[in-house]
């Protein structure tokens, strides 16, 4: 005997009638891989310690730090702008993961710096990166701060060296996204119009500091431009500047 109150209604295939719950759990995933993303991103940038410094004036477009004496261990590599961070990284880990004397381990610091230049200029990232203008870069991590020259651990690898940066005055711009080249050509650029702009004196190379690992993701990275400064041109009009 046929029942009537089913007549007409449409038959669905089952595989239908889960489709809904197979959207949910995806989603599901989809939001917890996020969520472990996020916080990841955040306490990757939250964990290591991070240079000290003044704010001695906001600008629009940047702000200008001061930066205390800070030590650092560098090391010098050779080979392209977006090439040699592996490689040069590799050494210091090395350095502070106990290849030194007495085999000591050392906290990591941040932010990661890349900068044009020698390696005698000044820089202000507890990751340094800068280039002897001949395709060299000088790589450098800041060393925690209850560190001095004295108490550091000597480095075993002689192409390591520790040193003490002075006081510098940095213009700093911000901004995120990918560690690529060409973006931060960009905001470099964006940073020295701006500071010629504001009639700052410039008194070295541009550093590229990256704050976070390389597995956070891009568009949570924070990433920053500075430009060392004469402090002295601060607050001068622009057509002051010489």
């Amino acid at each position: 005997m046929t029942n009537d109150r089913y007549k007409g209604r449409a038959e669905f295939p089952e595989d239908a009638v889960r489709t809904p719950a197979r959207h949910a759990v995806r989603w599901a995933v989809v939001l917890g891989i996020a969520a472990v993303a996020l916080i990841t991103a955040w306490t990757d940038a939250m964990a290591y310690e991070e240079p000290e410094y003044q704010i001695v004036r906001a600008y629009p477009d940047f702000e200008v730090r001061r930066y205390p004496p800070q030590m650092i261990a560098e090391t010098v590599v050779d080979g392209a702008f977006s090439e040699v961070g592996g490689g040069a990284f590799r050494i210091l880990a090395d350095y502070i993961s106990g290849n030194n004397r007495p085999g000591e381990k050392i906290s990591m610091t941040a932010p990661v710096a890349q900068q044009p230049g020698d390696g005698r200029i000044a820089m202000t990232a507890p990751v340094g990166q800068s280039t002897t203008g001949d395709g060299r870069f000088s790589f450098f991590f800041f060393m925690p701060s209850q560190y001095t020259n004295e108490t550091l651990p000597v480095p075993n690898d002689p192409r390591v060296r520790i040193r003490e940066l002075g006081e510098r005055t940095m213009a700093v711009l911000q901004y995120s996204g990918s560690w690529s080249e060409a973006r931060y050509r960009k905001h470099e650029s964006k940073l020295n119009e701006a500071v010629r702009r504001q009639g700052l004196r410039i008194v070295g190379e541009p550093v590229f500091a990256r704050y976070n690992s390389p597995f956070s993701l891009w568009f949570l990275r924070r990433n920053e431009v500075m430009i060392p400064l004469d402090e002295a041109s601060i607050g001068q009009d622009p057509g002051d500047t010489p």
